[in-house]
């Protein structure tokens, strides 16, 4: 079995999905189709898309938006618990986050000062919930540089995903942003950042590129 991730080329959304493709230790390769001339071509004209192909190389399965795709990855590969209210609390951390993503497109879309102002104080509060929420679990976990458990989740995915994003993409269209979100972190997050980035399951796509770990501490 193996998989071809369809995607802009950049960190984007999809950067969760890269990570729990390399964790589970798959052939996966990446395509990039032209946009929007492909737009046509793809699930609901919308990407990320994800190809499941069979052992014969005949596509098995399809799939698109970046929830959706991350979910049945983790809980294909082990990296969401069966129990389901355990599971659950998981993805709710990651669309929390993802409320932080909305906030920054409703920034870029802002039309006049009141309409930005208003967005980049929601994009702050909603950053600065996410990160006292994030620091809470993993100090009731014992600071074992992990959101749940002591194995790489899910949960701690999607948050390193989520912050390469802010840290390594949308910093070139929003500057200011590397700031807010360095100044909010805490040591809790910066040592979950690097748990994953070192882990063995994911290091090998983690070693390619800037590191997020020294990007999200100013080194």
């Amino acid at each position: 079995m193996s998989y071809i991730l369809r995607y802009f080329d950049g960190i984007g959304i999809s950067e969760a999905t890269r990570l729990l493709l390399t964790a589970a230790n798959v052939e996966w390769t990446e395509e990039h189709p032209e946009w929007p001339q492909e737009k046509a071509n793809q699930p609901y004209g919308r990407m990320p898309v994800l190809i499941e192909k069979a052992v014969d190389g005949e596509t098995d399965f399809v799939i698109c938006e970046s929830g959706s795709i991350e979910r049945y990855l983790a809980r294909k590969y082990g990296f969401i618990p069966a129990d389901l209210k355990q599971a659950a609390l998981q993805e709710q951390l990651r669309d929390l986050m993802f409320d932080v993503n909305h906030a920054l497109a409703g920034r870029l879309s802002s039309k006049c000062k009141e309409d930005r102002v208003e967005s980049e104080k929601k994009f702050e509060d909603l950053l600065a919930l996410v990160i006292k929420e994030q620091t809470k679990l993993i100090t009731s976990n014992d600071n074992s540089g992990h959101l749940f458990g002591d194995s790489l989740s899910y949960a701690d995915i999607v948050l390193y995903g989520f912050y390469k994003n802010l840290l390594q993409s949308v910093v070139v269209l929003l500057p200011d942003v590397a700031d807010i979100v360095r100044t909010m972190l805490t040591p809790e997050v910066l040592n979950l950042i690097s748990a994953v980035e070192s882990d063995p399951k994911v290091v090998k796509h983690t070693s390619k590129g800037n590191s997020l770990a020294r990007a999200a501490a100013m080194e």
